[in-house]
């Protein structure tokens, strides 16, 4: 009998290898066959700082596992990108029949398959398989609500930063962090919606080409672009820098929400910078520009009840990004 009728489903993964990892305030195990495999969780999530929302955080499973099958595109060219779809309990992303992960939210548990031509382009599976499985157990598992936003703080207070592409919620986190302040995460916050406490993963920063322009020479400015560069979907080429090998400081716990910041491609011109906003537009803002969460959360109303009571901002485009800073700051200390 051969090894594959023995085995049909591949449960003989031999997963000798193990890491800890712990990620938004869950505590994750993780085993795998494979070394390089075992090295993408790691350059996702090794080194954060332990955060913790519940006094017994949650623990998970994740495996991951080497799959032999080949290519489904072409050398050279981009993998197409994952289909998700769910049942049973299951939460599914499939990029073809060697790259996939099933997500089972109910078990704490998950599988990864990944296969060697995809360890070819080791960004695709990091990003679009394991970061997405680790954030979605830990996010869903504590009922926590994900926004597309970045969130920056100071003295253990944070600030959300939400705006579409282009609006240079980066680039104002760069200088967030250039200039003292504390960054949680540039891309994906996750509150507790009773404690309005935001926890993010600070592991990588993706910055346009240019963006170092604004910087003034220095360690912070050669890191940047001594940094590898990535190609998004969309065709854009960024830096994706590490900031666990900065030494600017990344958010050591949650941060407690105390204000909401849209970002506007619109330049600020003579006019201010910043301008508040009441409640109902804070609120039609969220509904608007986080439609996943709005979606997903079954908790949404009352979180968006709690987030539209708290100091809510409009933050134009200013000529330099440390100006941006300065108005971040003043919020900071008002809302204190």
């Amino acid at each position: 009998m051969s090894a594959a009728a023995g085995d049909p489903f591949g449960e003989d993964t031999g997963a000798h290898l193990r890491a800890r990892l712990s990620v938004l305030g869950g505590e994750f195990t993780v085993t795998s066959s494979a070394r390089r495999l075992l090295d993408l969780a790691m350059e996702a999530f090794g080194g954060l700082p332990k955060h913790r929302l519940e006094r017994r955080p949650p623990r998970f499973s994740v495996r991951l596992v080497l799959n032999e099958r080949r290519r489904t595109w072409d050398r050279g060219n981009e993998p197409p990108p994952p289909m998700f779809s769910s049942g049973a309990g299951l939460l599914c992303a499939t990029i073809d029949a060697g790259n996939f992960a099933v997500v089972d939210v109910g078990m704490s548990r998950a599988l990864i398959s990944v296969s060697k031509a995809m360890l070819a382009q080791p960004y695709y599976p990091r990003y679009e398989l394991v970061e997405l499985v680790f954030l979605t157990l830990a996010s869903r598992a504590q009922a926590l609500v994900p926004l597309h936003a970045a969130c920056v703080g100071i003295n253990g207070d944070g600030v959300l930063l939400i705006g579409g592409s282009g609006t240079g919620k980066s680039t104002l986190c760069l200088h967030a962090l250039a200039g003292g302040m504390h960054l949680l995460s540039e891309d994906s916050a996750f509150v507790a919606p009773k404690s309005l406490r935001v926890t993010g993963v600070s592991n990588y920063l993706h910055l346009a080409r240019n963006a170092p322009d604004f910087l003034r020479p220095g360690t912070l400015r050669r890191a940047i672009e001594g940094s590898p560069m990535i190609q998004r979907r969309s065709g854009a080429r960024k830096f994706e820098v590490d900031l666990r090998t900065l030494s600017a400081e990344a958010a050591r716990k949650p941060l407690r929400l105390v204000a909401t910041v849209f970002l506007s491609r619109r330049a600020a011109g003579r006019a201010p910078a910043s301008r508040s906003l009441d409640r109902d537009a804070c609120i039609s803002r969220l509904r608007r520009e986080q439609p996943y969460a709005v979606h997903t959360t079954p908790g949404w109303g009352a979180f968006e009840r709690r987030v539209a009571a708290l100091p809510s901002y409009e933050l134009r485009r200013t000529e330099h990004p440390d100006l941006a800073v300065r108005q971040l700051r003043e919020l900071l200390r008002g809302a204190e």
